[in-house]
Parts: C-alpha cells; sequence; structure tokens
C-alpha cells in the first residue's frame, strides 16, 4: 500500500483513494496475468516472460489437462488421468474417455473458461492422439478460443 503524504486540501486524498478502488462495473474486464513455464526471456529486460489473458488462459488450460493425479503437490485429487488412456486400444470408447475426462477437469478447476467442448481425433498412423478444445472466457464470451494439444506415446 502506498503511503500518503498530508496535503493542505483533502481533495487530494480523496482523488488518490478514489483511484485506488476496485471498479465494480459491468465493463470492466479483468486482465489475467500468469508467469511463462517455459522460462522464456522478454528480450527488453532478460526477466521472465509474463503471459497475459487469453495465452494465460491456455497455458492454464493445457496444463490441467497434461497433470496426472497426484501430480500437484497437496492437491492429489487435480489432475485428467490422460496418460493411462493414452496406453488402451485405440477405439472410438477411448476418444470419448479422453475428452470426457479432460472436459471434467477443465470444468472444476479452471473457473475463468466457459462453454467447453473437447474433440479427441485417433491418429493410428502416428500412435497419437489430436485433441481440439474449444472455449469461450468468461470476461469474454463472444470469443471462441481454440486450444490444438497431440497426445502420443513415446
Amino acid at each position: 500500500m502506498a503511503t500518503v503524504e498530508k496535503t493542505s486540501s483533502f481533495k487530494d486524498l480523496d482523488a488518490l483513494v478514489d483511484s485506488e478502488s476496485t471498479n465494480d462495473s459491468l465493463f470492466f474486464v479483468q486482465k489475467y496475468r500468469d508467469l511463462d513455464l517455459f522460462f522464456t526471456k522478454r528480450s527488453r529486460d532478460k526477466d521472465i516472460n509474463i503471459l497475459t489473458n487469453v495465452t494465460a488462459v491456455k497455458r492454464s488450460v493445457r496444463n490441467l489437462v497434461l497433470t496426472n493425479f497426484y501430480e500437484k503437490p497437496f492437491h492429489p485429487e487435480i489432475g485428467c488421468g490422460i496418460r493411462g488412456l493414452l496406453f488402451e486400444n485405440a477405439s472410438p470408447l477411448t476418444s470419448i474417455a479422453m475428452s470426457q475426462a479432460c472436459k471434467d477437469v477443465i470444468i472444476s478447476y479452471e473457473p475463468r473458461v466457459n462453454n467447453v467442448s473437447v474433440e479427441v481425433r485417433p491418429d493410428l498412423d502416428r500412435n497419437a492422439y489430436d485433441m481440439t478444445i474449444r472455449f469461450t472466457i468468461s470476461d469474454a464470451p463472444t470469443e471462441l478460443v481454440e486450444l490444438n494439444v497431440l497426445l502420443e506415446v513415446l
């Protein structure tokens, strides 16, 4: 919190308090910020890059989908378990199970995301699955965001 110097008029103090208050109007768009977990550096000051808005939400969704159960310390319930499904026989049922597991984890643990749809297509030649996740962000409900993830057995 910033310190306030004593001024001769109370108008300056009121203006400072008003400028630091939060805006609760319907037109206020929240800005989402997150650290880049790939630790790429910014060119101007060699500091870690900061992801904002859509990029931050997309990275969060991707991390949720690729997280296994018991992988996150102190939160063993957070996870998708999709890596275990990669070793099942490729069938439409496996694609449906992957799609539902991804949808469940996103809806449960990412409150910024609405209208989630997940499409999983098996790629038998490469022993992989192509996953397309479509969603809207709660602050921008008219913009459809698409995230493509390739899941493959190495």
